[in-house]
């Protein structure tokens, strides 16, 4: 087990990949009395169009990595949350675009409850019967979020953006697509996406890096896993303009919900350079958007916005999107307005104070999430996979530019690839 010293940040952590593959990361946190584990790997619901090294081609129906975590917890035995609700802890997964995520946070029986986590993800029991009653359940999951208004309108804005990635796909799939999915083709995006060497352990808070370490390397090495080369992941070639302008959604909703942003040409950048490009467009949102920019004070004062208003960026290594927006009483004009104010500040550039300013409070931020195990975990893994050290952020933050900052306002905010999606109660 090797140990890895950010002393700028006052963590050590611990790293070991075990025979089979499987990266374990530990961060002790001396004095913390929850523990939270996250044991994840690389398959999320993009992933739709792969092959392993040496073996077949395939594509799997929409929606089939969510389904999968769904079925992971059901064993021969029962329903495993209540395994590790008698051990004091607290389970649960999700599936995003890119990765799927088992966890559990508790402050007592730690390694019973690591054990229990380890076992279950990687003991997978699936039956033509449950497998039909899942359809069932997923079906009813997936027809209760097109009645969510901020559902819609979320996924609605990656619909209007991507013509082939399949980003733009709900992650649960559709009513359709989950009905041809089979035990067998579980089993086989199982073996092919859950082997060790495709996923990643990671336990952070009052622990002993040794006794953890030994726990896992006993138990991985009582289960048997053939090597396997790598995967690869196929995408058709994504149009570089939005697929539509406008999409409208009729649902009942008292206000108008209005998300918009803009899509980026497809990029190709990856590790360091990709989190530089992620952290100064958060730092540049930040500054335009945030309750204290001048802009939301404008909008607000015109009662174009309210307190849910609100920007994220998403980017992975082919693909890249900003979000904008919340209920508005006039969708239209609020993307008119923000867009007058955006070109302004592209005319000007970015003040150094506001830069400044925002810099310090993005660092600060991640400075307060290391106080934070879930937030820790999560983070680390999230980023792992793209290639990149979690607490490498710091130094990123710390070397940025306003110049930085003022190209990527530059580079992202091009009208041309402005989209948006309007959830409204009737047509106007």
């Amino acid at each position: 087990m090797k140990a890895i010293p950010y002393p700028h940040v006052k963590e050590t952590l611990y790293v070991e990949q075990l025979p089979n593959g499987l990266s374990v990361f530990i961060l002790p946190k001396e004095g913390f009395q929850k523990t939270y584990a996250t044991f994840s790997t690389k398959y999320g619901s993009i992933d739709n169009h792969f092959q392993v090294e040496g073996g077949e081609e395939k594509r799997v129906p929409d929606g089939i990595a969510h389904f999968l975590e769904h079925k992971m917890f059901e064993e021969p035995t029962g329903d495993i949350f209540a395994v590790f609700a008698s051990q004091g802890a607290s389970a649960n997964a999700f599936t995003s675009f890119d990765r799927t995520t088992y966890l559990f946070s508790a402050t007592e029986h730690i390694h019973d409850n690591l054990k229990t986590l380890l076992n279950f993800v990687q003991n997978p029991y699936f039956t033509d019967e449950n497998v039909e009653k899942e359809k069932g359940i997923i079906g009813q999951e997936i027809k209760m979020y097109q009645d969510n208004a901020d559902w819609r309108s979320y996924f609605g804005l990656i619909e209007t953006m991507y013509h082939t990635h399949p980003v733009h796909i709900d992650i649960a799939g559709t009513v359709e697509s989950i009905s041809h999915i089979t035990k067998e083709l579980l089993y086989d995006c199982y073996h092919t996406f859950y082997h060790p060497s495709n996923m990643s352990l990671f336990v952070v808070g009052g622990v002993k890096p040794e006794e953890i370490i030994e726990l896992v390397r006993e138990n991985q090495a009582a289960k048997v896993y053939e090597p396997q080369g790598n995967i690869a992941r196929y995408f058709d070639q994504e149009p570089p303009g939005v697929k539509q302008k406008e999409k409208v959604t009729i649902l009942p909703v008292s206000l108008p919900k209005c998300l918009f942003g803009c899509k980026e040409p497809e990029q190709k950048a990856a590790g360091k350079e990709l989190l530089k490009r992620e952290l100064s467009m958060k730092v540049l949102l930040d500054i335009l958007l945030s309750p204290s920019s001048s802009i939301y004070q404008k909008l607000y004062d015109e009662q174009l916005i309210s307190d849910n208003f609100g920007s994220e960026y998403n980017i992975a290594e082919n693909y890249a999107f900003s979000v904008i927006g919340g209920d508005t009483k006039d969708p239209e004009k609020l993307i008119a307005r923000i867009k007058e104010e955006i070109d302004q500040v592209k005319r000007d550039g970015v003040q150094a104070a506001d830069f400044e300013r925002s810099r310090k409070k993005k660092i600060g931020g991640f400075m307060r999430q290391l106080n934070s195990p879930e937030a820790i975990a999560n983070e680390f893994t999230k980023y792992r996979f793209k290639g990149i050290e979690l607490f490498d952020i710091l130094p990123v933050y710390e070397q940025m530019t306003i110049e930085d900052v003022n190209e990527r306002l530059r580079q992202h905010f091009d009208w041309n690839q402005l989209a948006a999606s309007i959830v409204r109660s009737e047509k106007v």
